[in-house]
């Protein structure tokens, strides 16, 4: 059984006119002029969504200059949402100095200058500090990706149907569900609890088996609900991302044998 991916919304509207999957392209610079560099590299490939992985910036901890940086991709960005992004150290992510409360005081006034369009916020968190930030998008009209990540394994089929589920209990526009295959039976469960998640939750999705062995998730992801993929524009953000230019020429020719 096959199903069309819920698509995600801005303002009422669906990304790149309800595309299928919709292509994002992560920023990974350390500092402002490598950021708007990586991000003038990847717009003329033609991405449907940049995100910002700010754990790498070095400046993380001054959140104007944060604010003046996403507000300068966003100028350079024009119409191309731009999710803003700190990952977990737990999850993937780089080490950052700032505790978790601090983290959400950025997250809380990145939301307030209205210079991002999304937010991704570990669904790990205490209740309380993603309800805070499930109130605080909401008021600003900035979209929150409630996402969970595993590097070490795939979990059974429940239990990530189980996660998607929690995202959407929890308020957030959009579920995802990133994993680590330890063999290629796991990349078709992560892809089964897409499907199954994607024929019974009201959000879009988003979902990933990670790695080399997991690439192919990236590209058929969307057959099986997925509704945004992650490529690489400069430099990747995770294991597993291939070149967005070798991604969208893949995507064309599922989308021509399916009609999805």
């Amino acid at each position: 059984m096959t199903t069309k991916a819920k698509p995600i919304t801005l303002h009422g509207k669906p990304i790149a006119a309800g595309a299928m999957p919709v292509i994002c392209t992560p920023l990974v610079g350390r500092d402002r002029e490598t950021v708007l560099a990586e991000a003038a590299t990847a717009l003329p490939k033609h991405p449907n969504v940049l995100e910002w992985r700010v754990d790498f910036f070095d400046r993380l901890e001054d959140t104007e200059r944060v604010i003046d940086t996403a507000r300068a991709l966003k100028a350079t960005a024009k119409d191309v949402p731009l999710l803003f992004t700190r990952r977990a150290h737990e999850e993937g992510g780089q080490r950052v100095a700032l505790s978790e409360p601090r983290v959400v005081q950025l997250y809380e006034a990145v939301c307030a200058a209205r210079c991002v369009d999304l937010i991704d916020y570990e669904l790990s968190h205490p209740g309380e500090a993603f309800a805070r930030l499930r109130e605080v998008s909401r008021r600003h009209e900035i979209a929150l990706v409630g996402s969970y990540h595993n590097f070490q394994a795939t979990p059974p089929v429940p239990a990530m149907v189980a996660t998607f589920r929690d995202a959407q209990t929890r308020g957030a526009d959009v579920g995802k569900v990133a994993v680590m295959p330890r063999s290629p039976s796991d990349v078709l469960a992560l892809l089964a609890a897409t499907l199954e998640a994607s024929n019974t939750l009201e959000i879009p999705l988003i979902s990933m088996s990670m790695g080399p062995v997991g690439s192919v998730s990236r590209m058929v992801g969307g057959v099986f609900g997925s509704a945004l993929t992650f490529a690489v524009g400069k430099a990747s953000s995770a294991p597993g991302q291939v070149p967005i230019e070798d991604l969208r020429a893949v995507l064309a020719a599922v989308h021509r044998a399916t009609g999805m």
